[in-house]
């Protein structure tokens, strides 16, 4: 099997470790912190040398430029590198230029879903690039995931999730305040998740995080620092393109606020405690 280099061991990669591990592939990884891992490296170029795939599960743009530039001499001519990290559309862009000049294949792959969802290998990929590309590594990605959407050429899919993060991050905004208004009028947060639940506006991520909102649990499985970012990079699209997004502008600026209060480390849904009695 192809020889996996796994760059990033946080929420996300390293239950996807876990996944290719059991999946059989041979894996060696990189991660900021020192984990104690069977095949973790000490640097990214260690990780990177001979391995036939590199999959990057990095935090942020900055974090993307400054390993990839550590790692790309590293990498083997014919390597084909796999960008799951959420960030802007301008690296993905320079990621594929930086992989081509190197003789390296390319793929844009973000992904949904977070914790339960990798630790189970039931993540959906969004691709963006060759499609025989795509076709070739459908096993190893099938091995973490429950199937996969193809959006276009490099960047289609890196566009899809940030816009698709916009979407969740207003949907959670929205959940929070309406929450607020039933119990402050005397409803109860359970009969209201239910009504809300059941409602046309009921979603599968009204289920997911309604329950944790309730309970005043915010375990991170996304977290509201993750999201204020993937929040921004939306913003920065479309002010590329002349659009307008007030909503989740306003968003933005209170997941911003919030994280500086101390909840960027909690999961998004997080939102909710602006409205704690």
């Amino acid at each position: 099997m192809e020889k996996v280099a796994l760059l990033g061991l946080g929420i996300v990669g390293s239950r996807v470790r876990e996944r290719l591990l059991t999946a059989g592939y041979p894996v060696s990884s990189w991660s900021r912190t020192q984990r104690g891992l069977e095949g973790q490296k000490t640097t990214p170029e260690e990780a990177v040398a001979d391995a036939d795939l590199v999959s990057v599960y990095l935090k942020d743009t900055p974090m993307v430029r400054e390993v990839f530039t550590k790692a790309k001499d590293s990498l083997k001519r014919g390597a084909l590198v796999l960008n799951h990290s959420t960030i802007d559309l301008p690296t993905t862009l320079w990621l594929a230029e930086q992989c081509a000049a190197k003789g390296c294949d390319f793929l844009d792959a973000p992904f949904t879903g977070s914790k339960d969802a990798s630790a189970s290998g039931q993540l959906l990929y969004y691709t963006g690039g060759d499609e025989k590309l795509v076709a070739k590594v459908s096993d190893f990605l099938a091995a973490t995931s429950k199937g996969r959407i193809h959006c276009g050429e490099v960047g289609a899919a890196t566009v899809t999730k940030l816009a698709t993060n916009l979407i969740s991050a207003c949907t959670v905004q929205a959940m929070s305040e309406a929450m607020a208004i039933a119990v402050r009028h005397g409803v109860s947060p359970e009969i209201f998740t239910e009504a809300a639940t059941r409602n046309g506006s009921g979603s599968a991520l009204m289920a997911m995080k309604y329950p944790g909102m309730i309970q005043g649990n915010f375990e991170p499985h996304f977290t509201m620092a993750n999201m204020w970012k993937d929040s921004r990079y939306a913003l920065a699209l479309a002010e590329s393109s002349g659009i307008e997004l007030p909503a989740i502008r306003a968003v933005s600026a209170r997941m911003g606020a919030m994280c500086e209060e101390g909840c960027a480390d909690l999961d998004f849904s997080a939102l909710a405690k602006a409205y704690e009695s």
